[in-house]
């Protein structure tokens, strides 16, 4: 409460913001930008701790709310057969909110009694130290336990608490690096760090998503024709490929092209289609196409495709089925996959080599070219992920490589000073006077342009397989789980 009492405060500080409600639009137009970003961060650190005063709240009135209680649980009592809809009610929020609430209430709870037997210390517990001490919203702590998951403790080789004690770990990591990615790319991160510690699992859920794939057609009550897919994670990055290849122009995509290229591009913006109608026609044309059709005259000089990122070193044994314990990830995004599609795609398609150094730094071609070269491209989209730009979550192949030191002050077409950024933050940085820098082999470190206040930013690698350059504990790296033997 001290915390709110702060931050009120120094709302209260702004007199021109006690007004009626009506006229709080007109009160924050007289703010200059500064402190009108100060006033919004003063209002989120509000509601973050409101948040954790809900989700506490929430998780005691599903104490208070079991099947054991009945009608007596304090959520039939008021009407509500679950506290989640108890919670909806109170809050007028929408049901997942009050789910999202309920859960995390829950997840803080675990481990602490109502009676005087001793805590049992979950394997999450720093995600609750963290969200009660301001360090996570709630929104964080969500992603990160739910993208976790249940360490798969059944089955297991090694004693059951090692698992746990790797996936509190992994939960330090997540900690660590949610100050500077959004809430969607921190959940991305930890199923992505899941599956690089579960294999076995990340196979499992493969299997899953191709075993519920469908195309379901309907026709509405005015003779509309309606589809829904539910796509399997190849097929979807197949397919996403395919979109990107035909509408990059659109999206934002690198702008050094031939003149050719530019021209088609050009004419791509300037179509008058929505990005949607785009996509339908392009699939359509496919579809009526088939094999008959170009690849060219379809996607234009950047043919779709989708590239696979596997850490070498860490491909390990095969299962009973023969399967690859391992997982790879994809190029763009870095979504796992699992070793049966990894083995497929090598004996479809091969495979590029990229050796790294301990700080992920491959090729270095000095000056004899202006611009990157297309496996320089591939090896700094393994390295950063990337847009590395704080918070962006452009994915490699929208962007481009940046001279962290200037191609006109001598800099060189080196990994080690090469940096991939959007389009967008690309154009920012060189107009707007912000400055990319790198010492040696540290991290590369974002600069703000003169005047405008704020430390310096540490960029971080998107890639899902940055622990390769940069590991964590060995055992956070073992096959926890082997596939029985078929039967």
């Amino acid at each position: 409460m001290s915390d709110v009492r702060e931050r009120v405060e120094s709302l209260a500080a702004r007199g021109s913001l006690d007004v009626e409600g009506s006229q709080l639009l007109a009160a924050l137009r007289r703010f200059d930008d500064g402190s009108v970003i100060d006033i919004v961060a003063l209002a989120s650190d509000i509601k973050h701790n409101a948040d954790r005063i809900i989700a506490v709240g929430a998780a005691v009135l599903a104490e208070r709310s079991t099947r054991e209680m009945g009608q007596a649980g304090a959520a039939a009592t008021r009407g509500h057969a679950t506290p989640v809809a108890l919670v909806q009610s109170i809050t007028g929020g929408t049901r997942g909110d009050a789910a999202r609430a309920v859960r995390i209430g829950e997840s803080m709870v675990e481990g602490q009694p109502l009676s005087s037997e001793p805590a049992v210390v979950p394997w999450h517990d720093c995600l609750r130290r963290a969200l009660l001490d301001s360090v996570l919203t709630s929104e964080q702590h969500d992603a990160i336990l739910r993208g976790l998951g249940k360490p798969p403790i059944d089955g297991v080789d090694v004693d059951p608490d090692a698992v746990r004690s790797v996936w509190a770990r992994a939960a330090l990591q997540l900690i660590d690096e949610a100050s500077a990615v959004d809430v969607e790319e921190l959940a991305r991160r930890a199923r992505q760090v899941r599956d690089a510690l579960d294999p076995v699992g990340a196979e499992a859920r493969f299997a899953r998503r191709f075993e519920g794939r469908l195309i379901r057609r309907w026709v509405d009550d005015n003779g509309g024709h309606h589809a829904r897919i539910d796509f399997d994670d190849e097929t979807a990055a197949l397919w996403d490929a395919v979109i990107a290849s035909a509408l990059r122009p659109r999206r934002g995509g690198p702008r050094f092209m031939t003149a050719e290229e530019r021209a088609a591009a050009d004419e791509l913006v300037a179509d008058p289609r929505t990005n949607e109608q785009l996509t339908y026609d392009l699939v359509m044309d496919i579809f009526r196409a088939g094999t008959l059709a170009e690849a060219s005259d379809v996607f234009g000089s950047r043919q779709p495709g989708v590239r696979l990122v596997v850490v070498k070193d860490a491909i390990g044994p095969r299962d009973a089925f023969g399967r690859m314990l391992t997982t790879g990830h994809l190029e763009d995004g870095g979504d796992a996959v699992p070793g049966s599609v990894i083995d497929r795609v090598l004996c479809e398609a091969g495979f590029i080599e990229v050796t790294v150094d301990s700080c992920g730094n491959p090729l270095d071609v000095g000056r004899e070219q202006r611009l990157f070269t297309t496996k320089q491209r591939l090896a700094l989209a393994v390295r950063d992920g990337g847009c590395l730009w704080p918070e962006c979550r452009v994915p490699a192949s929208y962007c481009e490589a940046h001279h962290s030191t200037p191609w006109s002050e001598g800099g060189q077409s080196d990994i080690e000073v090469g940096v991939l950024l959007c389009r967008f933050h690309h154009m920012l940085l060189h107009n707007a006077g912000w400055r990319i820098t790198r010492d040696g082999k540290e991290p590369f470190v974002l600069h703000r342009p003169p005047g405008i206040a704020g430390d310096s930013i540490v960029l971080r690698s998107r890639s899902a397989v940055r622990w390769a350059w940069d590991p964590p504990p060995p055992d956070m790296r073992v096959g926890w789980r082997s596939a029985r033997a078929p039967e």
